[in-house]
């Protein structure tokens, strides 16, 4: 037998009391002395009330103090990636300061609609890899704020990619070397690939391509080349994905005199694959990272690299939607110059 759910209405007349009171209790309990708040409390725990809806509050007051970090990927890989478990640590610690409460989202268009309106805004953590997710969040009415992409009519959080991939790589490369490019989702394939003929994806809104054309330009002045036939895309910064394509690079023929690694954890496994080939870097190969983990700078050789603060970016996008601010902001970025160049 299904048990009938006690109304705020309901729990006033059983205890002889206004239903003001009742919800003074649970609510606002300046508005009761400290024994009366504690005798209907107890009262309420023994006929099996415990409060009054909350998602009907949040309805009714029109705010909930939960903001939404909606990530391009999936919790489990976000968590463990060194940049965006920093850059969630910036984010939680200024929401906490204000109050605050964060909810991880890795959902898609459809199951937004859960979540939207229980939650006062958007902090929105890469590009999502279904556009149709971002067009959803951009028809509500809560603030959103894109971090690593443009989304039309919003604020933004940026560094310059294609200036730092372009900085970074004028350090390792040099006339006519053979350069290879170790890419980071440049195609839409689940496994590691060279990437050929094949069109690149989401051009116009990805990191990747910004760094892409940085390295190019780069490439370029240097008076050197780079075919697509020597860029390589991986589906996810991590470790599995990356030692093969750094297997490949270097048992290819001629191998490169240079490789440009669009983040960190790709550069520290061609680093330690090279390594235990007994290549000798720099002097037969020069490497650059992106991103500035601390592992890139503790390891030997220390890593050139592009350091981004990415704590500084979660709180600079929590400061930015508790304010409503409007303004696309550029980040500084800093050029480590290590020994692997």
């Amino acid at each position: 037998m299904t048990k009938t759910k006690l109304t705020l209405r309901d729990v006033a007349t059983k205890l002889g009391v206004s239903t003001a009171t009742i919800s003074n209790a649970f609510n606002r309990p300046d508005q009761l002395s400290a024994a009366k708040r504690e005798e209907i409390l107890a009262a309420c725990k023994t006929i099996g009330y415990h409060g009054p809806n909350r998602a009907a509050q949040i309805l009714r007051k029109g705010h909930s103090n939960i903001i939404a970090l909606v990530l391009a990927d999936s919790i489990q890989y976000v968590v463990s990636d060194p940049l965006a478990s920093k850059f969630i640590q910036g984010v939680s610690g200024e929401l906490q300061k204000h109050n605050k409460h964060l909810l991880l989202y890795a959902g898609d268009s459809e199951t937004i609609m859960d979540i939207v309106d229980f939650v006062d805004g958007f902090i929105c953590y890469g590009a999502p890899r279904n556009a149709a997710l971002a067009q959803e969040m951009a028809q509500q009415s809560k603030p959103v704020v894109a971090v690593d992409f443009d989304l039309q009519g919003f604020p933004s959080i940026n560094i310059d990619n294609e200036e730092a991939a372009y900085q970074v790589a004028r350090q390792a490369v040099n006339a006519d070397d053979h350069v290879a490019i170790l890419g980071l989702r440049l195609i839409d394939s689940p496994s590691t690939c060279r990437v050929y003929d094949t069109p690149l994806f989401e051009c116009d809104r990805s990191i990747s391509h910004r760094r892409l054309e940085g390295y190019r330009r780069a490439v370029s002045e240097a008076g050197a080349s780079v075919s697509s036939d020597w860029i390589w895309h991986i589906p996810e910064s991590d470790s599995t994905y990356a030692r093969q394509a750094a297997r490949e690079v270097l048992n290819s023929h001629p191998r490169p005199d240079t490789v440009l690694c669009m983040s960190d954890i790709i550069a520290l496994e061609l680093l330690q694959c090279a390594l235990a080939m007994d290549i000798k870097i720099p002097q037969e190969l020069r490497i650059t990272g992106f991103d500035g983990i601390d592992e890139a700078l503790r390891t030997r050789p220390p890593l050139t690299t592009v350091c981004q603060a990415s704590m500084e970016k979660g709180q600079l996008a929590a400061q930015s939607l508790l304010n409503r601010e409007q303004n696309a902001i550029k980040m500084p970025f800093e050029l480590k110059l290590g020994e692997t160049s």
